[in-house]
């Protein structure tokens, strides 16, 4: 059985997902709109949860849209997220993303809920913003795209790392590296579906259903059977989600 720990997908999913052994899926919000509907899949489908969050793409609109979101969540939502840094596009201004970045730390903190980190080039000032907020207990590294210097930074931190579709792509060896150096117990699977499909399924739409492929890979770099990666991912999904 597999935990997708982090998609974007609406309940037309969950069958293909079930059929293929993904039986728990999160969905991820990314903005007021977005975290609603997660809240709606989540809570129309069995074995799904939702999380509240204000992507760094959409700081600028401010967390106070989501908020009323968590000010009295359904337990189906169990994490903040997905926040941080995007210093690729920079869609939303640098100190907005910090600011945004900040608060949900400190929402994920009142409300005792997990974190979900998106963060893109932007290491150093996402660990800067965490260090200086307090790390919450249960912070997850999503769609890990670093390597081992920036693994051990996370761990160190106590984050669990969550590695998508990109540990299958050919030019990422240094996200297998990292798989290979998180420990068994800090480590999670997604798909971020639909975006980053894994080989050889690129160019076409991702989904839930496709997570087995991504833990395939991660066992294969790590050298270890399938069942392993799946049976700890599972466990650890449950742990850091507190999913019933």
């Amino acid at each position: 059985m597999w935990t997708d720990s982090h998609c974007h997908v609406d309940g037309a999913a969950v069958g293909p997902a079930r059929e293929a052994g993904v039986t728990r899926i999160v969905v991820v919000g990314t903005d007021a709109s977005w975290s609603a509907v997660a809240i709606e899949v989540a809570t129309a489908h069995e074995g799904v949860w939702a999380t509240v969050g204000l992507h760094p793409h959409d700081a600028s609109k401010g967390t106070a849209t989501i908020e009323p979101l968590l000010a009295d969540h359904p337990p189906v939502v169990v994490a903040v997220g997905e926040c941080g840094l995007d210093y690729h596009y920079d869609y939303s201004p640098r100190p907005v993303q910090r600011e945004a970045f900040a608060a949900q730390i400190a929402l994920a903190h009142e409300y005792d809920l997990a974190l979900v980190i998106h963060t893109r080039e932007a290491w150093d000032d996402t660990w800067a913003v965490l260090r200086a907020e307090g790390i919450p207990s249960r912070t997850i590294v999503h769609c890990f795209t670093g390597g081992p210097d920036e693994a051990r930074i996370a761990l160190d931190l106590g984050a669990m790392l969550s590695f998508s579709g990109i540990v299958t792509f050919p030019g990422a060896p240094e996200v297998r590296e990292a798989a290979v150096l998180c420990p068994l117990d800090r480590l999670l699977v997604e798909t971020d579906a639909p975006f980053l499909a894994p080989v050889p399924y690129r160019g076409k739409p991702n989904s839930p259903a496709l997570v087995p492929v991504v833990g395939a890979a991660v066992a294969a770099a790590r050298g270890c059977p399938v069942e392993e990666v799946a049976e700890a991912t599972w466990v650890n999904a449950a742990r850091i989600f507190r999913l019933s």
